[in-house]
This record gives C-alpha cells, structure tokens and sequence, in this order.
C-alpha cells in the first residue's frame, strides 16, 4: 500500500474529493513525518501543525456538506520562511528578523490557503535568500536527504530554497513554495530531484514577500512532478493590485493544458551554455534530453545568446544593489532585532543591530551593492549592468524568433558537500550560470529531474519559455519528465 506521504498533490487532492483518506489522515501522516526527520535535515525554522489540522478539518467538513474543493484541498505544504504568515514567525532565516509574527498575509500563501491547502511550517532557507547552498542560514544548514554511495558527507540542497526541496525530496510535504531570484526554486531542484518552475516575472505577487532583489524576485511552486507544480502554480498566481509589478492577465488553466507532445515545437539550444570543461554527466544529460525532445516531436535547432557570458557579473551587480536598497529598512526601529548599547545613539544602534543581525554573505552582497550604487561608481557599475542585462533580454527575443522553448542544464554539477564552497564566494556563484539569464529576462523557466549522474546524485535539466508561455515551458518539462522516468529517491537514513 502506497503511504500517504508518498503521495502528490494530484493524488492527494483526488483521494481527498472520493473519499479514499481524509485530509486530517493526510496531515497527521506529514506531520509525524516533519517531527521525524526535522532533528536530523533541519527543513523547518518553524512547524506548524495545528495549521495543517485545521485547513485540513476545514476540507473534510466541506467534502461532508457537498460544497466545491478549491484546486489544492486537503493538500498540506511547507511555505518557505521568506512569505509572511499572519500570526507566525517569518525571519527569511535571519536573526535580524527573528520572532517578528507579521499582522498580514502574503498575498501567495492567502491564495493558497483559499485553495484549500495548509501549512506544515515554515521552511529554512539562505538568509534573505542570498546563496546556493543553505549555508548562510541564521538557524543552521539544511541537510539534503540525499548521500553520495559509501560517504557520509552532508550534501547540500540547494539555495535559496533548500529547506523547500530538502522536505519535498524526504516525503515531508508534497510541495513547497519557493522564489527564484537568479535560480533559487531551479537549482535546489536539481540539487534534490524534484521539479520547480519560476514563472514569468509579475505572475505571482510579490506583496508579503520578503524582498531581495525586487526586479529578479519571483514565487513559484515546487512539488515532485511537472503536474503537481501546474496546479499549484495556478492557486499561486493571479493579478494583485497591491504589487505594482503584478500582471494583470487572467490566470490559464495549465493542468488542464499540459500536452507532452512537441510535434510542431522548435526546441532551441544554446551554444554559449557548453562551457569549456562542462562536467561531463551534465553533457550527457543534456544531450539526452535533446534526444527526448526530438522523440516527442520536436525539431532542434541551435541558436546563440552572445552576451551569456556578462549574465552573472551583471547579475552579481544588479542583485546587491537592489539588497542594499531593501536591507536598508532594517535598523532596528520599527521591528525586529535591536541591538542598543549602553550610551549608544542612533547611528550606533543601526551599526549594532545590522552587526548582530546580518551574516556575512548578506554583509557582503549589501557592501558590494552600496559600492556599485555610489557616487563615481553607479554609472561605471550599475547603469552598465542595466544595460547589459536590456542586451541579454533583446538575445532572448532574438532566440524565440527561431524556437518556441530553450532547452540547457539546470546547474553546472549535481550537490556538492556543505563546506566544499562556502569559503570561495566565486565558486559558489557560480552555480547560478546556467539559471540566471532566464531570471534577468524575467522569462518562464523550469527544472525537471532527469536523471542520476556517476555518483547516484540528481541532475536536473532547464526549459526556459517565452514571456508568459508557462503551458509551453510545462508541457516541454512533461515531455522530458516522461522520457526520464525519473523514479529514484533518497535512501531514508534520518
């Protein structure tokens, strides 16, 4: 018998509506799980399960007067620690925002909620959600489920959203929210084996939502098939008046669109993504999922993205500067940490608390941006990486003219160990180079397991759309999905 918590969304919101289990049995089965494994992965900042048991009641209750299920009912989720959760602490995992319960909702976890989900807790993450590899957390690692075949290493889930893909992959919830601001819901995927797609920027609101970079940021859904993350991603989006940077489009039906065949599809493939020295399992996986997209009908063709290559130097640019402009508001005024010393004015307590509250990495990316946004240095810096990024976003344009979807590696390697690069901050950013384009032409993307490389660890494989053609990016990721048959899962050693 198949155990609830190895269920998806689809299965569990079907089960729920026949009345196969009820959506208490589902979150009582996710919440011994979380208990369980929440010591040894530390997913979780927080856990909520009375939550989970609540909405759950809520969607038996319903099911029992014959009252309409919304599209996630009786679906429990983990909801990374990024979106404010009325009543219930948000931190984006750092000290500086610790036991801060907001008084609001975000908008995309209230959606959510109206769509019958609940929520599990509140899932751990780089704080801020600046790293690749849930180091930079204030509330310890995040172990991912995954081993290496004889080694005990803890390998890393992945970054920003590692909590979030961490507890997908061990079986504690069956999809996650995560955002995505240079590759933190595609690369984490990768990393554990689970789907992700960040979608077109503006498509899911922004308002509740911890910022980072407000022009790169962006909530997707995570889950463990390309049709689980459809559903959930339609309960996620929708026009929000409250963002300015919201879409105002209907949201499409994209489960009921999702179609695995390509026939008619042009697949374009990069040919500044093959990298000198590629790892050579990356190469072979995407050669293999090329081989797939053909056999479900596609045709290949080989465009260029010439200015790739100025993607991360401009990313690396574009993203501190816009940190430094929102990390400005914590100075320990109005909530949050204060850090007040004796005798200490204003200016001193500012220091004191940003001290005390911010981890390197953030340190860093808000010294890094302050300097680019200088004066003297934000023409030579800033206005030429807004530049640059207008060029890669024009690349983009100039591709799709000769394809309908692009097909590259998620991330340069599968997970690497905790520790292996947190002392080399360049090496760590480089495991956005295949994810950040995408993200500075606020384009559709997608990560879809593809595979295992030598050493038994996921490899993930990148669809990147047209602006607002997710049902493309989707039904290519479905394609793929099928093709892999991806079944592996993490040996249970927590």
């Amino acid at each position: 018998m198949t155990q609830l918590t190895d269920l998806g969304i689809a299965d569990i919101r079907s089960g729920v509506a026949a009345g196969t289990f009820t959506a208490v049995e589902v979150a009582e089965a996710f919440n011994a799980a979380v208990a369980a494994a929440q010591p040894a992965l530390n997913a979780f900042i927080v856990t909520t399960p009375d939550a989970a048991l609540e909405a759950a009641r809520k969607v038996d209750a319903a099911r029992a007067a014959g009252q309409p299920l919304g599209k996630m009912a009786g679906v429990p989720i983990g909801m990374k620690d990024l979106f404010a959760t009325k009543g219930v602490q948000t931190t984006a995992a750092s000290r500086i925002l610790e036991g801060f319960k907001p008084e609001y909702e975000s908008t995309v976890s209230q959606n959510l909620w109206n769509a019958g989900a609940g929520m599990l807790g509140k899932l751990n993450l780089d704080q801020f959600a600046m790293g690749s590899s849930n180091e930079t957390s204030a509330f310890g690692n995040v172990i991912s489920p995954w081993r290496r075949p004889d080694d005990t290493a803890p390998l890393a889930p992945g970054g920003s959203s590692g909590g979030s893909s961490a507890a997908i992959a061990a079986r504690l919830c069956p999809a996650a929210t995560g955002t995505d601001t240079g590759g933190s819901i595609r690369q984490p995927a990768a990393f554990t084996g689970i789907a992700g797609i960040k979608p077109t920027y503006g498509r899911c609101s922004r308002w509740g939502v911890v910022a980072f970079a407000s022009s790169l940021d962006q909530a997707g859904p995570m889950a463990r098939s390309v049709q689980d993350c459809a559903i959930m991603l339609e309960a996620m989006a929708g026009f929000d008046p409250k963002d300015s940077t919201s879409l105002n489009l209907p949201v499409p039906e994209w489960e009921a669109g999702l179609n695995p065949s390509m026939a008619g599809k042009r697949v374009g493939i990069p040919r500044e993504y093959r990298l000198d020295g590629m790892d050579p399992d990356v190469a072979k996986s995407w050669d293999e999922g090329i081989a797939w997209l053909k056999d479900a009908g596609a045709e290949i063709v080989e465009i260029s993205l010439p200015h790739t290559k100025y993607a991360l130097p401009t990313y690396y640019i574009i993203a501190p500067a816009e940190a430094s402009s929102n990390l400005a508001r914590y100075d320990g005024v109005r909530y949050g940490l204060r850090d007040l010393p004796d005798g200490a004015g204003l200016q001193d307590m500012y220091a004191a608390t940003r001290a005390a509250g911010f981890g390197p990495e953030v340190k860093r990316r808000i010294m890094i941006g302050t300097y680019v946004l200088s004066a003297g240095f934000y023409d030579a810096y800033y206005t030429q990486a807004q530049k640059v990024r207008a060029l890669i976003a024009r690349d983009f344009e100039l591709a799709f003219q000769h394809c309908d979807v692009i097909l590259a590696p998620t991330a340069p390697t599968a997970a690497f160990a905790l520790g292996e690069k947190s002392d080399d901050p360049l090496a760590m950013y480089l495991n956005d180079v295949f994810s950040v384009p995408a993200s500075l032409a606020g384009l559709p993307a997608m990560s879809v397991p593809a595979g295992l490389d030598r050493q038994g660890l996921p490899l993930g494989l990148q669809v990147i759309g047209k602006a607002f053609d997710e049902q493309g990016v989707l039904n290519a990721g479905l394609a793929l999905e099928q093709r892999a048959g991806f079944t592996a899962k993490p040996g249970k050693w927590w």
